[in-house]
């Protein structure tokens, strides 16, 4: 089977009721393909038109006894468009996989409306409706997200999108479901490449744990974290890890000592052995901290590949909303997630204080410098389709 790509278009309704994590759940883990790229598009009126017009000449499915090209045209138009009254945009969720077959399995992760729609096998069957009147008529629709059935209606989609989201790059403003004016702060989420060893649930889950917040996201991107980035962004953390080892080292190195010769240390002593081992051991866990969130190991990668994208994945979120900060850093817990408490992201998925789920911005600066570095406006998706289709 070849290797394709495939799309899902998490709908502004999805968005706005916070089923974004259960639908990413179902599609990495039904799947297991992988997730390459991730955007939050505001679409304008013209690429709404134009997607919809596209749905509706790519025409049925048959066996689902819905007119499911004509249903989703008409959605489309009414609700991805911007609100008549205030001209404020939707978002939508752009997904792309990549993988073998993976237009097919994206299909049917996804699910077709169905005259009857009473179970829970697929991402519409859950988080999508389709309610018909005594007549039969379809009196109202929810696909929850809308793919394409074929590699080439999937290539074509792309490249529409695709430009769109070269346009609405970055951080979203004026939507329709997002809070805005005094008061309203940006803060980013990123989930660490220990979500994404396989495909599973835990991005999607991690992301649903989030939404108790009440924020929106407004921005969001895949991304493989270079060394020069990595290297900034936890850069404040090198001088901390150095002081921090200082005493450790003293104390370990101490009781080695003692152990081996049989006397007792001066206290001066455990001073100047902590301050000549800590700050070595502080940079070798800097290091090791590089090493997991870019898959490279600092010091052996020449400086001239330190621009290189890195081997491990990360999915950067921005959310939007009132008090974000503090709110986000009580939902996600305490660096180390053995004194996190139950129900906190760390709690349930972090192993130590490395490889704990996720990072979260700490102040306004703070979320301000590291969108800067992880280039949250910056879109990869053109490389992908240049990748596949030329």
């Amino acid at each position: 089977m070849a290797n394709e790509l495939a799309y899902a278009l998490i709908t502004p309704y999805s968005l706005m009721k916070s089923r974004t994590g259960g639908i990413i759940s179902r599609f990495m883990n039904r799947t297991s393909l992988e997730l390459v790229a991730t955007r939050l598009i505001a679409p304008g009126q013209e690429l709404i038109e134009a997607y919809a017009k596209m749905l509706e000449r790519h025409g049925d499915i048959e066996g689902t006894g819905v007119n499911e090209a004509e249903l989703l045209s008409k959605y489309v138009l009414t609700h991805f468009s911007p609100d008549e009254k205030t001209g404020q945009c939707r978002r939508v969720m752009l997904l792309m996989f990549e993988g073998e077959d993976a237009v097919a399995r994206v299909n049917k992760a996804l699910g077709r409306f169905r005259t009857t729609m009473q179970s829970a096998e697929s991402v519409r069957d859950t988080h999508g409706d389709l309610v018909r009147d005594a007549e039969g008529n379809v009196v109202f629709i929810e696909p929850a997200a809308i793919t394409s059935v074929t590699v080439e209606q999937t290539r074509e989609v792309l490249r529409l999108w695709a430009d769109a989201s070269e346009e609405n790059c970055g951080i979203q403003e004026n939507l329709k479901d997002v809070p805005s004016g005094e008061g309203v702060e940006h803060t980013l989420v990123m989930l660490k490449p220990d979500n994404f060893k396989f495909a599973s649930v835990r991005p999607g889950t991690i992301i649903d744990i989030f939404s108790q917040s009440g924020l929106r996201i407004v921005a969001a991107k895949i991304d493989r974290m270079s060394i020069a980035e990595a290297l900034e962004f936890y850069g404040p953390v090198r001088n901390v890890l150095r002081e921090k080892k200082k005493t450790q080292a003293g104390e370990l190195s101490k009781r080695s000592i003692e152990r081996e010769l049989g006397y007792t240390l001066p206290a001066e002593v455990e001073a100047k052995l902590g301050d000549l081992i800590g700050p070595e051991v502080g940079d070798r866990q800097f290091n090791e901290l590089v090493q997991f969130m870019t898959g490279k190991w600092a010091p052996d990668c020449p400086p001239e590949e330190h621009d290189q994208p890195g081997h491990s994945r990360i999915l950067a979120l921005v959310y939007c909303g009132h008090n974000a900060v503090k709110k986000i850093r009580d939902i996600l817990g305490p660096t180390d997630p053995s004194k996190a408490a139950p129900g906190s992201v760390r709690k349930e998925y972090g192993q130590d204080v490395m490889v704990n789920a996720a990072h979260a911005s700490d102040s306004l600066e703070n979320a301000k410098r590291e969108m800067g570095i992880i280039k949250i406006h910056k879109d990869g998706i053109q490389k992908l389709l240049k990748k596949h289709y030329g």
